[in-house]
């Protein structure tokens, strides 16, 4: 399935408690609407240090009575659109969401381009081979601001 993107037009600022994906990047990702894509997704070996307590808080969720699963790295929430079978539910959010940090989707994890203050892996711990990010890390220059001269 090709990548969806956001229709535009329902674009808008949101009024809710809670922000979805699509709403911050514009897009929608295969994963959220095919079961297959991440029926492979292996949870014990995508686990960050094989730390379990992360996973475990990972629940379905809903927003805008649609499942979704939190990314706490973006602050948002993941819909998931397809047919989720019944006592699997925090299963499949939790490969959505690993899914979605491994092909690094995640809004949180394209700001480390330009926000990451120190040298880490992009795509955190859920990839091997991950590429480094924040080697170089620059503050940012303030329009009109001198650093106070030494006296």
């Amino acid at each position: 399935m090709p990548e969806q993107l956001f229709d535009p037009s329902a674009r808008r600022l949101t009024t809710r408690t809670g922000i979805d994906t699509e709403e911050l990047t514009g897009r929608t990702f295969p994963y959220q609407f095919d079961r297959s894509l991440v029926d492979d997704v292996d949870l014990m070996a995508a686990t960050p240090g094989e730390d379990l307590n992360w996973l475990e808080d990972v629940h379905l969720m809903t927003e805008d009575d649609v499942p979704a699963v939190f990314d706490r790295y973006t602050n948002a929430f993941l819909k998931i659109h397809f047919e989720i079978p019944a006592g699997r539910e925090d299963e499949y959010a939790r490969k959505v969401l690993v899914k979605h940090l491994q092909e690094g989707n995640s809004y949180g994890i394209w700001l480390k381009h330009t926000h990451a203050k120190f040298p880490q892996p992009e795509l955190g711990s859920w990839l091997s081979n991950s590429a480094t990010v924040g080697e170089s890390w620059t503050p940012p220059k303030l329009a009109g601001w001198e650093p106070p001269s030494a006296h």
